[in-house]
């Protein structure tokens, strides 16, 4: 597995359509790219930015229920890519049991933002389907970095990627 994290939740201006880009923490650098929906996009965006709702939104009620429960997040897998669909799996400890839990990658990465659990890529999807994105020199010397990368420049490198992939590079 491929620890990453959440380089940034962004909007693909050809598509309008969101995209979490997680970036591998050591290594290359290589991003994965994942189109999600605009409610779990906000969900993450809230989350990230420490916004309080003024009533519990499905992924804080998702951490709320586990905490109740016992149970914590070890850790979100982002498992596979089928038919172009990607699918995730968040690992909870219960006690001395591991249970995984199949999920979006969109919800597990929102609980994994409100847990502080570690996200994680599948090593041969990274291979398959991570990218590179150029990262300027100031942005490497930055410890979080997150927030501060050039959205224009972000998003034309992705767009690039679509521009240069075809149906078939998304078959099994």
């Amino acid at each position: 597995m491929v620890e990453v994290r959440l380089r940034a939740v962004r909007v693909d201006l050809q598509s309008n359509t969101p995209v979490l880009l997680l970036q591998e923490s050591e290594g290359l650098g290589r991003t994965l790219p994942i189109f999600i929906g605009a409610p779990e996009a906000t969900a993450i965006a809230f989350a990230l930015q420490g916004m309080d709702t003024p009533r519990p939104m499905t992924h804080d009620l998702i951490r709320d229920l586990l905490d109740a429960l016992g149970a914590d997040v070890l850790r979100v897998v982002i498992t596979e890519l089928k038919t172009a669909t990607y699918y995730a799996e968040i690992i909870l400890r219960h006690g001395e049991i591991e249970l995984p839990v199949s999920s979006r990658p969109s919800d597990a990465v929102a609980v994994a933002v409100r847990t502080g659990a570690p996200l994680f890529v599948a090593d041969d999807l990274m291979d398959s389907e991570g990218i590179m994105l150029a990262v300027e020199e100031e942005e490497e010397d930055e410890e979080d970095g997150d927030d501060d990368a050039n959205p224009d420049e972000l998003v034309g490198e992705f767009r690039t990627f679509l521009d240069s992939i075809r149906p078939e590079d998304f078959s099994s």
